[in-house]
Order: structure tokens, then C-alpha cells, then sequence
């Protein structure tokens, strides 16, 4: 599952995308409420961690920005501030659950678990005959569970965060490989091809757009 980290603290941030990969996530780092409001906003996340004391925007204006833009994912606060007043206002103005720097591993790791755990919406993904667990990392096809590695579950979980929608090449390199630029291999093709031997009869849902990349469909093109 994919943690978007919000936190201008490097020390901090590295920390805590260390602890969040040791467990399986996978994270990214955002320093600054501007490019942390638009990033949240794609979609691709499935928890964001976000610090209340950001250089520009304040995490509360970030947290109030995407809950009105309709958001729904998880957001876990990082604070320094322990007043009571303070906790509440953090709850009322969006955020689902607030921990107090200095913080202990174990604590961040339960609170982040428990709203994964609470957040069906986005435990369970439909994308026309495949549903998408999650939770568990599983894939179904028609009910029938697809056995994918795990890299083919990061690609075809990306496209289906994306269903409809053309994803360029070079957006999966950097998603799903965390590779910046095209190096000029077929690896995005490959793995293509074989999560398309998986997918059997529905081959068709992922569909090649010529020179700009991939796209998850629902519907047979006609």
C-alpha cells in the first residue's frame, strides 16, 4: 500500500519512509503543503501522514483543502502540539487520527494500521471483472484469485488507480520502478505481456497506446 509522507523535516521524513518500507509500504516524501495538496490528489494513495507545521501551507490548510475537494483517504497528523484544543481541531477540520511527536514506532505503525484497516473504501478496488484487495495484496479475476508477483500487482494496481485513463511509460517507471528516466529497456513491456498471460481472456483490459503508454479498461473496445 502506497503512504504519501508531508513532512519539510528530511530527518524526519527519511525516518519515517525507512520505517513504512521495513513494513512493506511503499512511501513517498513531500516537503511543502503546495506540492503535497496536489500530489494527494491523484488518487494513487492510500494513507497520507502528514505534519502540521509545513514552511508555506500549515498541514491543517492542506487537510482542509483536500477533504473539500472530496478526498477520502486516510489522513494520520504528525504534531507537535498535544493540547487537547489543539487534537480537536486537527479531528474537526478533516484529519481521521493525530500522532504527537516525539512519537514511538510501535504507536505510528498501529494508528496507521487501524485506519487502513477502517477505510474499506480503499481496501477494496473494482475496476469491471477485477477486484483488487488491498489489504491482502490480491487480485481477483471473475473470483478467481490471479498469481502475480509482486511488482505485476504495484503495475496493474497503478493503472487500475488510473482505470480509463492513458498512463505514460514513464509515469510507471517512476511508480512502480521509482526509476526517474527511461533507460531505454522493455521493462515496462515485459511486465505488461505477462500480467496480460495472467489476465487470460481479459487481455484486452489493458490496452497499448502507441508512443505514450498504457491504459486499464473496463469494457471490451468495440
Amino acid at each position: 500500500m502506497k503512504v504519501l509522507i508531508v513532512e519539510d523535516d528530511a530527518r524526519v521524513a527519511k525516518f519515517v519512509a525507512r520505517v513504512l518500507t521495513e513494513e512493506g509500504y511503499v512511501a513517498d516524501i513531500c516537503a511543502n503543503g503546495a506540492d503535497a495538496t496536489s500530489q494527494a490528489q491523484t488518487g494513487m494513495y492510500d494513507l497520507i501522514v502528514l505534519d502540521w507545521m509545513l514552511p508555506d501551507v500549515d498541514g491543517l490548510s492542506v487537510c482542509r483543502t483536500l477533504r473539500r475537494a472530496g478526498l477520502v483517504t486516510p489522513i494520520l497528523m504528525l504534531t507537535a502540539r498535544g493540547e487537547l484544543r489543539e487534537r480537536v481541531l486537527g479531528l474537526e477540520t478533516g484529519a481521521d487520527d493525530y500522532v504527537v511527536k516525539p512519537f514511538e514506532v510501535e504507536e505510528l505503525l498501529a494508528r496507521i494500521r487501524a485506519l487502513l484497516r477502517r477505510s474499506s473504501a480503499f481496501s477494496r478496488l473494482l475496476c469491471g471483472d477485477l477486484e483488487i484487495d488491498r489489504m491482502n495484496r490480491r487480485v481477483l479475476l471473475r473470483g478467481a484469485a490471479l498469481d502475480l508477483t509482486g511488482r505485476e500487482y504495484t503495475l496493474l494496481l497503478h493503472l487500475a488507480h488510473r482505470v480509463e485513463r492513458v498512463v505514460p511509460k514513464s509515469e510507471l517507471l517512476a511508480h512502480v520502478w521509482e526509476i526517474k528516466f527511461d533507460p531505454g529497456t522493455n521493462l515496462v513491456e515485459v511486465h505488461v505481456s505477462r500480467l496480460r498471460d495472467k489476465l487470460g481472456d481479459h487481455a484486452w483490459m489493458i490496452e497499448t497506446v502507441r508512443g505514450v503508454g498504457y491504459r486499464l479498461r473496463v469494457e471490451r473496445a468495440t
